[in-house]
């Protein structure tokens, strides 16, 4: 089509998450046509994200400082969200609700998988533990089984703490009605409620 420059643009932005071959041709077409406005600065910010975005070496978010502009922050108040990923911290960070630091686990416990607890960042997360004082421990894991193991596992491990270990609530979402929600998730909110 446009040569192998072209294919190769193509081919790596079809591996992004939820791109296909499709919008990744479409993608690139529109940076072709554009180059000195499109192209050169989408080059030119990879390559500066390449060399200095790391990940945060207290808590795994990923920023160019190490570490990173939350930890260091003393505005944050000494509270602990541990997460699953770093999309997870973003997008909490997005609602501005929440103004404590994080803990990146990496991921959740899986049989499965053949995630166990050594394959996680738990022992850095305890290790925190030992040095920060912290008022207060929130688990902001998935609402599936491998989040609820991982989250009952770390309860376990946090307990010798005396922090107050939290976890999200989990139910009926906003604006959702009743009658499409599964049973699980009818349950859990029944089981979840609070005064009215």
């Amino acid at each position: 089509m446009g040569g192998p420059e072209v294919e190769n643009l193509i081919a790596l932005f079809s591996r992004l998450p939820g791109l296909g071959p499709r919008s990744a041709r479409r993608i690139v077409l529109k940076l072709l046509r554009e180059p000195e406005t499109r192209l050169a600065p989408l080059a030119a910010a990879l390559q500066a994200a390449a060399g200095k975005v790391r990940s945060c070496s207290v808590c795994g978010n990923l920023d160019s400082a190490d570490p990173c502009a939350i930890c260091t922050s003393p505005a944050r108040e000494r509270r602990i969200c541990v997460v699953e990923g770093v999309a997870d911290l973003w997008a909490l960070e997005r609602a501005h609700i929440y103004h404590g630091v994080y803990h990146v686990l990496g991921g959740t416990l899986s049989a499965l998988a053949g995630r166990g607890p050594d394959d996680l960042s738990i022992a850095a997360l305890l290790a925190r533990l030992e040095r920060e004082r912290v008022e207060e421990i929130i688990l902001a894991l998935p609402a599936t089984v491998d989040g609820a193991t991982t989250a009952h596992y770390l309860a376990e491990r946090l307990k010798k703490f005396t922090v107050p270990v939290s976890r999200l609530a989990q139910g009926v979402p906003m604006g959702g009605a009743l009658e499409v929600l599964d049973e699980g998730t009818l349950a859990t909110a029944l089981r979840a409620r609070s005064p009215a």
